[in-house]
């Protein structure tokens, strides 16, 4: 017969949420399953561990839970990030709750694992303002290559009527921006490209990118790779590939004025959600810079047409690599910090599950 203290037990361990029970000096007591995979730790070694060697973060003292406990009230943290050894991060939600028991004081801390929703929303979120800026720029551009070709068209009129090669001059910039503008709104139409997909072999495709840089900025720049070998090839189209991870690439390095150092890195994560879309199998591609980062003021507008944070910058290059990415049912993120920017590509390997 089980004893009531086995049924807690069976009941915390099968709780999807983690469940972490410290003792008066904030020494780790007891943990349920969930926590053990979440912390990736298992009970009998967390057992007597303290406070800030399981749980690293800022607003998780002993100083501060002490304040809690006195207190006899709650603490509620949303969205809190906890780094660990190997630079894993997760966000949580967290709720410390003191617990008296005659003589004794314990603190029980729930974790709610959030990045799973927080990315999923994020991504739909970028989706949706992709397509709402595609649509507006394909809009915009039909509408002014019409009055833009008869502007070009009237110049060269003109420019033969003209006696003098001096006022000819004015024709020709007139000509020369004209054709500029148009090829603007060609690259900025240039997504929309029906995709020519084959059986690609996605590393070959990291190391024709890795070439052309090289091959531009010389010994400048240093570029890291760490590749996963058995990364199976997947249907897509390589030059689309090739232009959206150049233009991240080259992103990268004008951020870093073309010295510094950018580590590609590959990996296959299963059964993982992008947008509204579950996958069994995804290709993560992960394109890190040491520059200085995105500024925060444009971080979440990054990939919308003509947003950048250069004054000589068209703001293009990001929006038609993520456009690029979204004809493979992929998407593109960004995480960015001073000293390290990270631009994360997803792309679907298989067929995704019904």
């Amino acid at each position: 017969m089980m004893t009531q203290t086995h049924v807690a037990q069976q009941i915390l361990d099968n709780l999807t949420t983690a469940v972490l029970w410290f003792d008066d000096q904030f020494q780790l007591f007891s943990i349920n399953s969930s926590a053990e995979t979440l912390l990736e730790i298992s009970a009998k070694q967390a057992q007597g561990l303290p406070i800030q060697q399981v749980l690293t973060h800022e607003k998780l003292t002993p100083e501060i839970l002490s304040q809690i406990v006195m207190k006899r009230c709650s603490l509620i943290e949303r969205g809190l990030r906890l780094h660990f050894l190997g630079a894993r991060t997760i966000a949580v939600d967290c709720i410390a709750t003191p617990i008296f028991e005659a003589t004794q004081q314990y603190l029980l801390i729930e974790l709610i694992q959030v990045d799973q929703h927080i990315r999923i929303t994020r991504e739909e979120n970028l989706l949706l303002q992709q397509q709402a800026a595609r649509n507006v720029i394909r809009g915009l551009a039909h509408e002014i290559k019409n009055p833009l070709g008869g502007l070009r068209g009237a110049a060269q009129l003109l420019e033969r009527e003209l006696p003098s090669v001096q006022l000819r001059e004015y024709t020709d910039i007139i000509i020369e921006e004209a054709d500029r503008l148009q090829s603007l709104l060609n690259r900025m139409l240039q997504p929309n490209v029906a995709s020519h997909k084959r059986t690609t072999n996605i590393h070959q495709i990291l190391i024709r990118v890795r070439q052309l840089l090289l091959s531009e900025l010389g010994e400048s720049l240093i570029i890291h790779s760490d590749f996963d070998p058995s990364i199976p090839e997947f249907n897509a189209d390589p030059d689309q590939l090739i232009q959206a991870i150049l233009n991240i690439m080259r992103n990268a390095t004008q951020a870093m004025d073309g010295k510094g150092e950018i580590t590609i890195r590959t990996r296959v994560h299963r059964q993982m959600t992008l947008g509204n879309k579950r996958h069994k199998l995804v290709l993560g591609i992960d394109i890190k810079d040491d520059g200085p980062g995105v500024p925060d003021d444009i971080l979440d507008q990054i990939f919308y047409p003509l947003v950048t944070g250069r004054a000589e910058g068209t703001g293009l290059g990001l929006s038609i690599a993520q456009s690029l990415v979204n004809q493979h049912d992929g998407i593109i993120e960004c995480d960015s910090i001073p000293g390290q920017t990270t631009f994360t590509l997803w792309l679907p390997m298989l067929e995704d599950e019904v």
